[in-house]
């Protein structure tokens, strides 16, 4: 091959990777890989307890539960973007899946689609079980997830989505993983939930911080909007310091195992949090990855948590 027909393939290489690899980017920014850990720590946090007091581990359920509660999980984010593309407060977020695609309704009925999907599994569980109460519990959770974007609704805009995501992800969806394995109750389950509950609500308080002027541009009154970026920053502090005293006083009280301060370990991504946060709360655009570490908080302090119980 001649020098400068190498020159202009290599050239065209170069200007195909620098098109696509930024569209990919955007598309693994819309899909949100990393937050499906969200949908998956309940589950195994309220597994892992009932294993720890029954000893046993019905594994078609778990995995079923698995999949559907990622399955719902993408409901949630394709309605929340396409509820944001009603209202316009992702005018200016070029990784909206409805932005992407530019179709609405595809969005709309293909979260929906996912949504049937994940429900079927949670149907499926409670024939095998002959009881219809954990399909209940997870009508309440979808139900929450609707009223924090949906219409008319929209409690997200009054700020109180972190109470929805704390009540949904905590108590309701480790008592969801806790009951599929035992039919049953446990004040442990309940303790751990609460654990739950914060790292994950953590993850959407985050969330907030970069966006302050579109949420306030679409009338949106988040937490951060609500406190200002420093105050939230306070806030974030003593919402991520109250998760590790909270469980060492569980040990002491002998409703947690002593193996679950083994979710200790997370405290580097907790301090790494909360330093990253009130260096740069008022500065969207470093401020932006936050929320992925906020993640990474929520993922090794449960999987942790959890594995104490296994243990």
């Amino acid at each position: 091959m001649p020098v400068e027909n190498l020159a202009i393939y290599c050239l065209r290489l170069m200007t195909t990777k620098l098109i696509l690899y930024p569209n990919l980017k955007l598309w693994m920014a819309a899909i949100k890989p990393p937050m499906y850990c969200v949908a998956i720590m309940p589950i195994w946090v309220g597994t892992a307890v009932a294993f720890a007091e029954t000893k046993v581990l019905h594994a078609a359920v778990f995995c079923t539960f698995f999949a559907a509660a990622i399955l719902i999980l993408a409901w949630e984010n394709l309605s929340n973007d396409v509820f944001d593309s009603d209202t316009g407060i992702d005018i200016n977020k070029p990784h909206s899946l409805v932005n992407l695609t530019g179709n609405r309704q595809l969005i709309f009925w293909l979260g929906n689609c996912f949504l049937s999907l994940g429900l079927l599994g949670i149907l499926a569980i409670s024939w095998w079980q002959k009881d219809l109460t954990l399909i209940g519990i997870i009508l309440l959770c979808c139900g929450l997830g609707y009223l924090y974007q949906g219409p008319p609704f929209r409690l997200g805009y009054q700020g109180l989505g972190e109470f929805l995501c704390f009540f949904a992800f905590g108590p309701l969806g480790v008592s969801a993983g806790y009951y599929s394995q035992t039919q049953s109750w446990s004040l442990t389950s309940f303790a751990a939930s609460i654990i739950v509950g914060i790292t994950t609500s953590l993850i959407l308080f985050c969330s907030h911080f970069h966006q302050v002027k579109d949420d306030l541009a679409a009338g949106k009154l988040s937490p951060i909007v609500r406190l200002g970026t420093q105050k939230g920053s306070q806030v974030l502090n003593w919402l991520t310091g109250s998760i590790y005293p909270l469980i060492l006083i569980f040990v002491i009280c002998n409703i947690f195992p002593l193996w679950t301060l083994l979710s200790w370990f997370s405290l580097p991504f907790a301090f790494k949090l909360c330093n990253h946060v009130a260096q740069n709360h008022n500065q969207p655009l470093k401020i932006s990855n936050s929320k992925f570490v906020a993640i990474a908080v929520q993922f090794w302090c449960c999987l942790l948590l959890g594995a104490g119980f296994v243990l």
